[in-house]
């Protein structure tokens, strides 16, 4: 029984590094999806038009994907525990400016600076998984850590919302600012990039790492790496469309929901991402017996969710309407994929680089697709002032059609990973 109950030291030093880990990616999470709640407050508090509105969202996302093609090669080069943690000292200077902006230009610096302090975390902890984890732990563990990741974008949601009516978004963003000082000092103490026992130079004397151009042309040459590009973009530029930005206002201003029922809606959509990230890969492996046609499957669901928002959700009570965006996060989890398939697609010399170029991707989906939208919604609303149905149902448009097409092409690519 004794036996039973303990715990190796490499175990328990793996899970105090996912924890330290998870809080980290838990305020990314919050930071890119929590502007939806308070979109109303701040637009109105800093007079901005929804094309305004939509690059203060998008802004975080253009910098947080230009930031990939560094930081790659850095995370494989200086190690993810010295960029998550120099990194978190940025975010938390940007949380905090962010908090006492007065004008579009200090929120939009603010966001910029947590655009880039939040670009390394999550593709520098896969890199590091991949040497704390076995190839077949990695999927597993990948969607875990998404899964709890989530637990920020439900912060982002209804509590937010009753934070802001508490104590207003100026003291629940400060609040956030602090507690990311707190995790980015548990960064640098308690995070270790591999274990004692590798120490990495067996593995770099058989597999030297490439120079920078090299590993790019091997990654960005790959046919089936542009094609699951593809799909990574139009997936998290479908989710972010809904969850970062324009499902707040789409529900306030179509459906007339308060911003306290707004948030809770918006809670079910996180909520549905947990739930699938936990199970996403229990099912690749035991029912799809593939990566590929798990993300697939998963994205023609969502693709057939997200027309909902052409029309047909409007006609739904609030418990369906509920249940129906719950149902869009567990479509929306299956994008998780796109991870262990690249982990599968290159050698672990060159996982870095190769996770943050498809990362590039993701993030451009979800900062082009919102400012996009808001210059759609802008062109429809003869001001924007009240956007109209017909403004939402033709921002909504681009996502989906474009989600559409890379499902299409992607079925066309190899299928990299579970072999049985």
């Amino acid at each position: 029984m004794e036996s039973r109950r303990t715990v190796s030291p490499l175990n328990r030093q793996r899970r105090m590094i996912f924890m330290v880990l998870a809080l980290t990616y838990i305020l990314v999470y919050f930071y890119r999806v929590s502007l939806a709640v308070v979109a109303q407050d701040i637009s109105r508090e800093l007079n901005l038009t929804p094309q305004q509105l939509g690059s203060l969202s998008g802004v975080l996302f253009f910098v947080y994907a230009l930031a990939q093609i560094p930081l790659g090669p850095m995370i494989d080069r200086l190690g993810s525990r010295l960029v998550i943690g120099c990194s978190g000292l940025l975010t938390t200077a940007g949380g905090i400016l962010f908090s006492q902006a007065q004008s579009l230009a200090g929120a939009m610096t603010a966001r910029i600076m947590i655009g880039v302090g939040t670009a390394s975390v999550l593709m520098a902890t896969f890199t590091l998984f991949g040497h704390w984890y076995t190839r077949q732990e990695f999927g597993r563990m990948s969607g875990v850590m998404v899964a709890v990741g989530n637990l920020g974008n439900i912060c982002g949601t209804a509590p937010l919302a009753l934070a802001v009516a508490a104590v207003g978004w100026r003291g629940s963003f400060l609040a956030i600012g602090l507690l990311q000082a707190v995790a980015t000092l548990l960064v640098f103490l308690k995070v270790q990039d591999r274990p004692e026992a590798d120490d990495g130079s067996a593995g770099d004397a058989v597999h030297p790492r490439p120079e920078l151009l090299a590993a790019w042309l091997e990654i960005f040459g790959n046919r089936d790496f542009q094609l699951l590009g593809g799909i990574a973009f139009f997936w998290y530029g479908n989710y972010l469309a809904l969850q970062g930005l324009w499902g707040g206002p789409y529900l306030q201003e179509l459906l007339q929901l308060s911003r306290v029922a707004t948030g809770r809606v918006l809670m079910f959509t996180a909520v549905g991402f947990i739930v699938g990230s936990m199970v996403v890969d229990t099912l690749a492996r035991r029912l799809f017996r593939s990566y590929k046609k798990t993300l697939l499957a998963g994205q023609i669901l969502l693709l057939l969710l997200m027309t909902g928002f052409l029309g047909w959700l409007e006609c739904l009570s609030q418990p369906l309407l509920a249940a129906g965006f719950f149902a869009v996060g567990v479509a929306v989890s299956s994008g998780v994929m796109i991870y262990p398939i690249i982990r599968s697609m290159f050698s672990l010399r060159i996982t870095g680089t190769a996770l943050t170029s498809l990362n590039f991707y993701v993030l451009m989906g979800a900062a082009l697709t919102q400012q996009i939208m808001g210059v759609i919604i802008g062109q429809f609303s003869d001001g924007g002032v009240h956007p109209s149905a017909a403004a939402f149902h033709a921002a909504f448009l681009f996502p989906i059609l474009g989600l559409a097409v890379a499902i299409i092409a992607y079925s066309f690519a190899e299928d990299y990973g579970i072999r049985s």
